[in-house]
């Protein structure tokens, strides 16, 4: 196992780490404990220390099983992550609640973060986090965070005054320039120093379809080392089309897909944690077997996978030039929505709709009104309006 030391202290942190969101289960949202037991208990074995959880996880079964783990392997040192579900808590009249329940728990509602930090820390059996994250800052999220009525990141700050929490971070959805706002939101409070660390999502597609890259630039001039989630795209990257599969193979014909994606993340220098969510032994071994030693990726084969993602999506070739939106009779923001439509090319995810609600309906593409002003202003000749038409369609 490959690890890093966590910024200047002296925990080391195993580059591979164990995510708390596809345990196997034995019904829906319920683990199935002794499988789940199995996959944790080899991959300690290897040398994993680094534990990756969340409140929803498994309908809220995600923490309770970590905390049976850091009993059944306490004389190991384990490093337990949670977050702070703000994402699902609900915000109105100035207060903020969340509605709690699942197998083996009591259905109730808390009332503020501090309900929830303290829930939380019963949940999984512990009284400090060792590391703690605000859940899934994006453009649905901004504000709540940002709130300084409700300061929730001064709160969080205070539990870490406290030995409650060692370290603290956010995980991010959010596009780059939220993630920036963010952060210079926190330099205008005081807070330069709340944030510690950053969890996105990562892959060799998603550093182009997503936008990654720029997140992990603005995160990285920033000094907070990157963690990843999703650096297999939720097993697509494991399954590719026969055409991606063939040039791989023909570049490295003993490697496997899964090999390719975490050698490209293992190419960057601010990765800290790379999490995967495992329900299979077989996955488990082979993602072990790719930590157990670096090996990044040389510049011609970086160069293949700029290819494959070609392969995989068929992208509308917009620079974010802007000169499109001067002759836009409903000011839509067209690169940003041609950013998302050729993200929407591979997969539709839960995220781009996201970020289109927080634009509004007015600002969406359904709100193109087809006049084609736009397409004469294109240096790349797109035809703006067909790929709006198209992306609005794919939204259902």
């Amino acid at each position: 196992m490959i690890y890093k030391n966590f910024k200047d202290t002296d925990i080391k942190l195993s580059t591979f780490g164990m995510g708390g969101m596809r345990y196997p289960e034995i019904a829906a949202g319920k683990i199935d404990d002794v499988a789940a037991m199995k996959l944790v208990e080899r991959s300690i074995e290897d040398g994993v220390n680094y534990f990756d959880t969340a409140y929803f996880y498994h309908n809220g079964d995600s923490e309770r099983f970590m905390r049976d783990v850091l009993r059944h392997f306490s004389g190991k040192k384990l490093y337990l992550c949670n977050k702070l579900p703000g994402n699902m808590m609900q915000y109105n009249g100035g207060k903020l609640r969340l509605e709690v329940g699942g197998f083996n728990m009591e259905s109730k509602t808390l009332a503020g973060v501090a309900e929830v930090f303290e829930y939380q820390l019963e949940l999984c059996g512990v009284d400090c986090f060792d590391f703690y994250m605000l859940h899934n800052l994006s453009e649905t999220t901004y504000d709540l965070y940002t709130n300084e009525e409700l300061a929730i990141v001064e709160y969080l700050v205070a539990q870490r005054a406290a030995g409650r929490i060692r370290h603290l971070g956010f995980s991010a959805h959010g596009r780059a320039d939220t993630i920036e706002s963010f952060l210079k939101c926190m330099d205008e409070r005081g807070l330069g120093d709340a944030m510690e660390f950053c969890m996105i999502q990562i892959n060799y597609l998603d550093w182009v379809l997503q936008g990654a890259g720029d997140k992990y630039n603005v995160l990285t001039k920033r000094g907070l080392p990157v963690f990843v989630m999703e650096g297999m795209r939720g097993g697509k990257l494991a399954n590719l089309p026969q055409k991606a599969v063939d040039m791989l193979k023909a570049a490295r014909p003993h490697a496997s897909q899964a090999d390719w994606a975490w050698r490209h993340l293992q190419s960057l220098d601010n990765i800290g944690v790379v999490i995967s969510g495992m329900n299979d032994m077989a996955h488990l071994e082979e993602n072990l077997r790719a930590f157990s030693d670096r090996e990044p990726l040389a510049a011609h084969e970086m160069e293949l996978l700029s290819c494959v993602v070609e392969v995989l999506a068929e992208r509308a070739p917009c620079t974010g030039c802007k000169y499109c939106m001067a002759a836009c009779p409903v000011e839509l923001d067209i690169p940003l929505l041609l950013t998302l439509y050729n993200e929407a090319s591979f997969d539709v995810m839960w995220t781009i709709n996201s970020t289109l609600r927080a634009m509004g309906e007015g600002k969406s593409p359904k709100a193109c009104i087809n006049c084609g002003a736009c397409n004469p202003l294109c240096p790349q000749n797109i035809d703006i309006p067909k790929c709006l038409t198209d992306f609005a369609k794919k939204l259902g």
